[in-house]
């Protein structure tokens, strides 16, 4: 059971404010929060269907500093932030560890990606291909958003994620800086690369101009059909696919 506390804190989960006064956040879903479990990450609270409870038991000993909350699906389903509701949901405190940005291996840099789905996406990509830094403009969307959550599949555990001052750290740049544009180089005549910063833009306005004129290659998927745009993450994933060393 959950006292009415605790039913109110993990609802506030649901909004930025509170994940960031809080340093908090939901994962759910069974897939998500069985790879959560796995990890060493810090869970304060365990909500769960007691089915799904009693399966995982052994998973959930993995940490004893959480509080197990055996709820109905009517409780479950209120606390959720998915249109379905799965079988459990954590609360996790968030890293205090200081992340060193990337300087000489590839890295994604995101510039004000708005979407959670595109943003979790990017990460699950990263996490894919091997990529261990995306970094984040500040306007980006928030990371721990519980739909950017859903979409990564616990790529969070395995990519580092930095929120920065975007032209900063692209100034400072040891390796190629790739922008994302329509007006590019053709992706296909462009050799691998053994380290690079791929800059995928915002899904309507594509890379500022401020960060455009940082780049150092322009990057263009070729059209062959109708279609105005490619959106944002699957353009980062055939890029990922094309130019990170075989």
């Amino acid at each position: 059971m959950l006292s009415k506390a605790q039913n109110k804190y993990i609802r506030s989960l649901t909004q930025h404010k509170f994940r960031r006064e809080f340093s908090a956040f939901i994962a759910e879903g069974d897939k998500i929060a069985k790879e959560w479990l796995q990890s060493a990450a810090a869970i304060q609270h365990i909500v769960a269907l007691e089915e799904w409870a009693v399966q995982h038991q052994a998973l959930i000993s993995n940490h004893p500093e959480a509080a197990l909350h055996i709820v109905k699906e009517s409780e479950l389903s209120a606390l959720s932030a998915l249109q379905t509701p799965n079988q459990a949901l954590l609360v996790v405190r968030m890293s205090t560890q200081e992340m060193a940005l990337p300087v000489d291996e590839w890295s994604i840099a995101l510039d004000n990606i708005q979407d959670p789905g595109n943003m979790g996406t990017i990460i699950r990509i990263a996490d894919w291909f091997g990529i261990n830094h995306i970094v984040c403009a500040n306007e980006c969307v928030d990371v721990y958003n519980p739909k950017v959550i859903q979409a990564a599949m616990g790529g969070h555990l395995r990519v580092q994620i930095h929120r920065t001052d975007l032209s900063e750290f692209l100034s400072g740049s040891k390796v190629p800086v790739l922008v994302a544009a329509l007006n590019g180089s053709n992706l296909y005549s462009m050799p691998r690369q053994q380290a690079a910063t791929l800059v995928i833009g915002n899904e309507s306005k594509g890379v500022s101009d401020s960060i455009m004129q940082l780049a150092t290659h322009k990057i263009t998927i070729p059209r062959r059909g109708g279609a105005e745009s490619l959106n944002a993450a699957v353009s980062a994933g055939i890029i990922c696919s094309h130019l990170l060393p075989a």
